[in-house]
């Protein structure tokens, strides 16, 4: 294949020794997840982490979280989310100049034959997100330069309603509709990757497929209900493959992270295992 991208989010961590929630310890299942990344049949050529990348976005929270990511020897592209503040974002990761230095954390990076382009759907201090006219206008003018590559789109709140009540309260407020009619002008967009859900959830969006992936950790609670409970739970962690072949579309695949049972065959040298 020509192209592998490793996209994780919500890792929500914590200063060492300090439990998200009081009893989760976000740290070890990230350890985990990079273990995972490290020994995949397929090495990603990057690895996307699209928010809440910390739990309250304080400077030790990042240290750890720098700390935690060391192992990885691929590039890794971070956005923010609404747990994230973004210049201690950008101060913990000096050594990450495509962050900027001011303003929203918005860029766009090659990966293998791919384009990954970041948006910024933050608003400070609420768990809600937005895209105004300045970062949709950005984005708008990153296509058109972008018009024969395959774009990845990445952001942390998903710009549809997930039915999950509690998380679509708090989801892209402002930008959803102008977003999706500037992707239906835009084929070469393949993905629209996003994080803020802990769930695996896939929509019809704008003429291509947007999602969400789970956590490396917690996962939120599956219930369609408008009045679900904002709850957790630590269903089996995981991130999503996305892998650009020779020659086809765009594949995405959901990686469980942990120790399983297996690999068995399926045949031996009689054929079908009976």
């Amino acid at each position: 294949m020509n192209t592998l991208l490793a996209h994780l989010s919500d890792l929500h961590i914590r200063e060492p020794g300090r439990l998200a929630y009081g009893r989760l310890d976000t740290s070890y299942y990230l350890r985990q997840a990079v273990q995972h990344l490290q020994h995949a049949r397929q090495t990603p050529d990057a690895v996307l982490i699209t928010g809440d990348l910390t739990d309250f976005g304080r400077a030790a929270e990042y240290a750890q979280l720098r700390d935690l990511l060391a192992p990885l020897r691929q590039p890794v592209y971070l956005l923010p989310g609404n747990h994230d503040e973004r210049q201690q974002l950008r101060a913990s990761f000096p050594d990450m100049p495509w962050l900027g230095r001011e303003g929203f954390v918005q860029y766009s990076v090659p990966v293998g034959d791919l384009q990954l382009i970041v948006l910024d759907t933050v608003v400070p201090g609420e768990p809600h997100g937005s895209l105004c006219d300045e970062r949709l206008a950005w984005l708008a003018a990153e296509l058109e330069r972008q018009r024969q590559r395959p774009v990845l789109i990445a952001m942390h709140h998903p710009p549809f309603a997930t039915l999950i009540g509690h998380m679509d309260a708090i989801g892209l407020r402002r930008g959803g509709p102008e977003l999706e009619a500037l992707l239906r002008q835009h084929p070469q967009v393949e993905r629209v990757l996003c994080g803020h859900l802990h769930r695996s959830i896939q929509v019809r969006f704008g003429g291509t497929l947007a999602m969400t992936v789970p956590s490396p950790a917690h996962q939120v609670c599956l219930d369609l209900a408008p009045d679900a409970a904002s709850a957790w739970t630590l269903e089996p962690p995981a991130y999503a493959l996305h892998a650009l072949p020779d020659q086809g579309p765009l594949v995405s695949h959901l990686a469980l992270c942990g120790q399983w049972p297996g690999p068995y065959p399926f045949h031996d040298e009689g054929g079908l295992i009976d």
